[in-house]
């Protein structure tokens, strides 16, 4: 039997279908924006040693797999931080010492330690020519820094005691907080001379590079990078360090005048 139905009931199911076809347009409106319908991108915070600011600032922008938070600083006030607590997920230091630190109290991720980059060790000064330079009376003030808490400093000690010349110089030393305030101190003619890493001289343009430390007077300058066991992101933190070793990084790196280790 057929069944009629009257204009308001006809008039009731277009409506209806009506409803549902803007709900569906809406839905895909929405889904067509940035972040609706998939996970947010994990937060990383990545603690990183204050020569690689340049480098790893336009390396974390180039980065869409997660944001990026970067604190930098000494590598071994870093690495203090991270003992005491710090919420950091992932750990770039200038030198091996505060990553086996760490290492040693367990809180890197198994398998995530790798040696990343290499740099060299350069003194700098308007007018030195040579590290002996450094114990001529001519030279006042030479900016290092602390070999306590910064890498670069300690490498500084080791290259003027190879040379004979620490006992000389220490008194004229200013210790520095990071190799940037080294940098500071003389290109603002606050230190006659100072001890900084290649690629930080190449960084700023108000000071002169006088010479490079003579091969096996210090160890070799690698920087090492590792998750931290404690990260609230595991999976997004590796993703990160494979990232800073693949090709596009090290196009980075290689760019601020760093040499990327080699798998």
């Amino acid at each position: 039997m057929a069944v009629l139905r009257g204009p308001v009931e006809v008039a009731n199911r277009t409506g209806t279908w009506r409803l549902y076809y803007r709900w569906i347009a809406v839905a895909a409106v929405l889904l067509s924006f940035p972040g609706c319908g998939r996970p947010a991108p994990a937060s990383l915070t990545v603690s990183a040693a204050a020569s690689l600011q340049e480098a790893i600032s336009e390396a974390a922008r180039a980065y869409r797999g997660a944001h990026i938070d970067l604190n930098y600083g000494a590598s071994g006030a870093l690495a203090r931080q991270i003992l005491n607590g710090a919420p950091v997920d992932v750990f770039l230091s200038a030198a091996p010492q505060p990553v086996d630190e760490l290492s040693a109290r367990g809180l890197l991720l198994p398998g995530t330690r790798r040696d990343l980059l290499r740099n060299d060790l350069v003194l700098i000064g308007p007018s030195v020519h040579s590290f002996e330079d450094l114990g001529s009376p001519a030279v006042k003030v030479v900016a290092l820094g602390d070999p306590a808490s910064v890498p670069a400093g300690d490498y500084g000690r080791q290259v003027l005691t190879a040379l004979h010349l620490w006992e000389r110089v220490q008194p004229k030393l200013v210790l520095a907080k990071d190799v940037r305030q080294v940098l500071s101190y003389v290109s603002t003619g606050n230190a006659d001379a100072g001890i900084v890493y290649a690629t930080d001289a190449k960084s700023e343009p108000n000071v002169r590079v006088a010479a490079t430390a003579p091969p096996g007077t210090h160890a070799p300058v690698l920087y090492p990078v590792a998750v931290i066991r404690t990260t609230h992101a595991p999976d997004a933190a590796r993703a990160f360090a494979d990232y800073l070793a693949g090709p596009a990084a090290r196009k980075i790196f290689e760019a601020h005048g760093f040499e990327p280790v080699k798998p």
